[in-house]
């Protein structure tokens, strides 16, 4: 499974959540860092990102080519202009456009209110984002299971 993690500016969401993931998949799961500048491509890749892809021509370049599994960021990320400008119009319609499942973590910033994330902190926030990678690569297995023929 890959798992494409999508921020900018310094990485810190994209970083924790890195971190945790790493930390509950090891090495079942490919994570790719989508940095909008150097910075927050290097430190998501310090915290155990597999590979990275800076800017918007390698980004656009990557969701192009090889679509992950899923994508996970701050919800600045569906939006032009988003992280304080670094998401260019071409990011945000690939992102919004791509075939895969979507992880869109909730900031109450810029007058954006999500009903029934107001109480979730980060790490709530994390666990079930986690929680649901967990069911996803559980249901990847049994298919692989069904679908191998039997010794």
């Amino acid at each position: 499974m890959v798992i494409a993690v999508l921020d900018g500016q310094g990485a810190g969401i994209g970083r924790e959540f890195i971190k945790r993931l790493k930390k509950e998949f090891e090495d079942k799961i490919k994570v790719v860092a989508l940095g909008t500048n150097k910075v927050a491509m290097q430190n998501m890749l310090k915290s155990g990102a597999d590979v990275g892809y800076c800017g918007e021509d390698e980004i656009v370049y990557f969701l192009t080519n090889f679509v992950p599994d899923a994508i996970v960021g701050p919800i600045g990320i569906l939006t032009c202009g988003g992280i304080n400008g670094e998401i260019t119009a071409k990011i945000a319609h690939l992102v919004f456009s791509l075939d895969c499942k979507k992880y869109i973590i909730p900031l109450n910033l810029h007058g954006i209110f999500i009903p029934g994330t107001v109480n979730l902190s980060m790490k709530e926030i994390f666990s079930l984002i986690i929680d649901d990678i967990k069911e996803s690569l559980k249901k990847e297995d049994e298919q692989k299971t069904l679908s191998s023929p039997s010794s």
